[in-house]
């Protein structure tokens, strides 16, 4: 009887109680697999952090300590970005990220292009962390076939793959366990190794016998490749909790940490290995170790951390290369098929037929061409550009055009770091090259077709459509 009247006095029948109740315990349990802030940190510096860094420092070591200057540069430009990433995750925080963004501000196709831009991104650097994933395997297996080193990328892409299909929470602990596995040695090399830095280690500050300008400009186009992944949580927001709140901080959050191994790992490389041997060096992480605590072991070590390193990445990838075309989908700018979710709530189709065409591209690596290694790196730069400019621009829209009150303080701090953020996306550009932006635009153009197809699906033909409509109501 106390039941029945407590529920009368509410005005709910005890079947309309039951609703609600069923309805609060699918919401208690949604939110339970999302990925909270820890794995959505994790996920931000997991798809930074591949295998370019554990090869970085002997690049830069060519231009002199100049590259050190440039990776602090290219670390503010990130931060920067990461900063416009979380103000635009609180204004749009259902998911998508940078093709939510464009669309948000400057309309339908921008947001299609920027979603195709980045799903170009997405699979096509999956293919570039395989390469070097493997090279590491190889440093334990001697395995010299590009047949044999083929079967092993595709190890490397299809593990991460099986862990997307079995659901978010695997591929939050996925990307937890990696980042740590990956983060300690790192940051072990850039802590300790500053009590064994040598001065007459570090080289001249510019080695190129040119310019110090150029030479700057050179080791910060090198140093962009590896910010890469700034926007991770940005996309994949409604698998994250509270995404208003925990994008923003995730994503500055991630890069700060990256940033700072980053400096510390190279600082202490560069002051324990000597400029000459750094130059020449294929494992410099190795070799800063070797010369720390003398042996070989170091090698085997960081070979290691590489491999933990880029299957964490490629996880972390595998992820956004479905939520995005997912996100763009569902609003009808992407075919309906990439919509699709498994009864685990992943999007499959976007899983599986990326990690088709990342195979595709690594199998061109192997076989198809020489040096393909830098051109697909290059091509995959080009195209995360795309997203990135259009995600800045979008925030200076936004405040520019008064859609908010905000003090005048805030808003000229706001725009500061939202121009940073457009020259960072500049630099990304430049650094990228000709041929890579040539070859990438031209993969940008192919999505045009697929825009005229979709929205034909969709039975739009335009602004004018109205008018091609007879009298019975029936299209053409």
């Amino acid at each position: 009887m106390g039941d029945s009247f407590d529920d009368r006095s509410k005005g709910w029948t005890a079947s309309e109680e039951e609703v609600i109740r069923d309805e609060t315990a699918e919401v208690i349990a949604s939110e339970h697999h999302k990925l909270g802030l820890p794995a959505a940190i994790s996920l931000i510096v997991g798809n930074i952090v591949g295998t370019g860094v554990f090869l970085l420092p002997a690049s830069l070591a060519a231009y002199g300590t100049v590259g050190i200057l440039a990776m602090a540069l290219v670390s503010i430009g990130a931060i920067a970005l990461a900063v416009v990433f979380g103000r635009l995750g609180r204004r749009v925080p259902a998911g998508g990220g940078p093709y939510a963004y464009a669309k948000d501000a400057f309309g339908e196709f921008p947001g299609f292009w920027n979603a195709w831009s980045f799903w170009l991104t997405a699979w096509i650097g999956n293919a570039a962390i395989a390469v070097v994933w493997v090279n590491y395997v190889n440093y334990f297996l001697h395995w010299d076939s590009a047949g044999a080193q083929m079967a092993l990328a595709l190890v490397a892409l299809w593990i991460p793959a099986l862990v997307n299909l079995s659901g978010v929470r695997n591929i939050g602990a996925f990307a937890i366990v990696t980042t740590v596995l990956k983060f300690i040695p790192l940051i072990f090399v850039g802590v300790v190794g500053l009590f064994f830095v040598r001065g007459g280690d570090f080289g001249p500050f510019n080695a190129t016998g040119g310019n110090w300008i150029g030479a700057l400009s050179t080791a910060g186009a090198l140093t962009l490749f590896i910010y890469s992944g700034v926007e991770s949580v940005t996309i994949a927001a409604e698998r994250i909790k509270d995404p208003a709140r925990n994008i923003g901080r995730a994503s500055v959050y991630g890069v700060l940490i990256c940033a700072a191994m980053y400096m510390l790992s190279t600082v202490a490389v560069f002051g324990t290995v000597p400029h000459r041997a750094l130059t020449a060096s294929s494992a410099p992480f190795a070799d800063s170790i070797n010369n720390m605590f003398g042996g070989s072991v170091g090698g085997g070590i960081m070979a290691a951390c590489a491999i933990v390193s880029g299957i964490g990445a490629i996880n972390g990838w595998t992820m956004l290369v479905a939520e995005m075309p997912m996100a763009a989908a569902r609003d009808g700018l992407f075919p309906g098929v990439f919509a699709r979710e498994s009864r685990r709530g992943v999007p499959w189709v976007g899983i599986v037929s990326g990690t088709a065409l990342t195979s595709l591209v690594t199998l061109y690596n192997y076989f198809g061409t020489t040096n393909g290694f830098n051109k697909i790196l290059l091509i995959a730069t080009f195209t995360t550009v795309i997203p990135y400019f259009f995600s800045a621009c979008a925030q200076l829209f936004w405040l520019v055009t008064g859609a908010r009150a905000v003090s005048g303080a805030r808003l000229g701090r706001d725009l500061a770091v939202t121009s940073v953020a457009i020259l960072f996306a500049f630099w990304m550009t430049y650094g990228a090259g000709m041929e890579a932006i040539f070859i990438g635009f031209l993969m940008l153009l192919v999505g045009i077709p697929i825009y005229i197809w979709t929205k034909a699906k969709r039975g739009e033909y335009g602004p004018g459509h109205e008018a091609l409509t007879p009298p019975s109501g029936r299209a053409p």
